[in-house]
């Protein structure tokens, strides 16, 4: 949560973030998601026996495709809509709504207990790295319409705080009653599904309009695999979902 604060209040109060700064915090957040969600979250997801899982990450794959019309790809840094050009041609409201619901599904898979002791924190580093840029995102977007930066701040705090509460109901809900945990084992495929989408997107898009690949990016993007790579050293089978 005070990450994203952190992150969300830049475009508050420094006019020296540039485009290009936020392309490389795209793409190497976008890489270190792919790289845990493929090393820990698909493993830990057919690891709990469940025979419909290929077909839910599927689906979560497909259901960001749908979210997306509403939140204008901003979760994957899409910054066109926040341009003073754009503040007539799309409404503010479906896109908050949009990327809420995006932040409380991040949060979900934050409150389980999983078999391999590195999951966890590896996907608490990922969901924060990658809403660095989304939260920066949503400021400047709030900020660039209403022109108040109250209103501004308020909008991050109320959003910075919908992942850890998701995180906190999976966990305490998930512990107590037995359907509770039996539906988020249900959603962590679609939201494994969901990042991978978001994660390919951003290191594909981010950066260069004819999605070609310099070195700068090349760079990125192994520095965020090679990341996500380390967290499988000295890993524990703890056997507990």
């Amino acid at each position: 949560m005070l990450l994203t604060i952190i992150g969300g209040s830049i475009p508050l109060w420094s006019k020296n973030w540039s485009e290009r700064r936020m392309n490389s915090l795209l793409t190497f957040s976008g890489s270190f998601l792919l790289g845990i969600t493929i090393l820990h979250l698909i493993p830990e997801t057919v690891s709990t026996g469940n025979s419909w899982s290929g077909v839910l990450i599927l689906f979560g794959f497909f259901l960001q495709q749908a979210i997306q019309r509403f939140t204008h790809g901003i979760e994957h840094g899409h910054t066109h809509i926040a341009h003073h050009n754009h503040q007539h041609s799309v409404s503010l409201l479906p896109v908050i709504i949009g990327l809420s619901f995006h932040a409380f599904s991040e949060g979900l898979p934050l409150g389980v207990h999983y078999a391999e002791q590195m999951t966890l924190p590896s996907l608490y580093l990922a969901v924060s790295l990658h809403k660095l840029p989304e939260a920066m995102l949503v400021t400047s977007l709030v900020y660039s319409r209403k022109h108040q930066k109250r209103g501004a701040w308020i909008s991050l705090l109320l959003f910075s705080t919908i992942t850890p509460i998701a995180a906190l109901l999976t966990h305490y809900l998930g512990t107590q009653y037995s359907s509770i945990h039996t539906l988020v084992e249900w959603c962590i495929p679609i939201i494994t599904g969901s990042f991978i989408h978001i994660s390919t997107t951003i290191f594909f898009e981010s950066g260069t309009r004819s999605h070609d690949m310099n070195w700068k990016k090349w760079l990125l993007i192994i520095l965020g695999i090679g990341l996500a790579c380390t967290t499988l050293v000295g890993g524990v089978q703890q056997h507990v979902h």
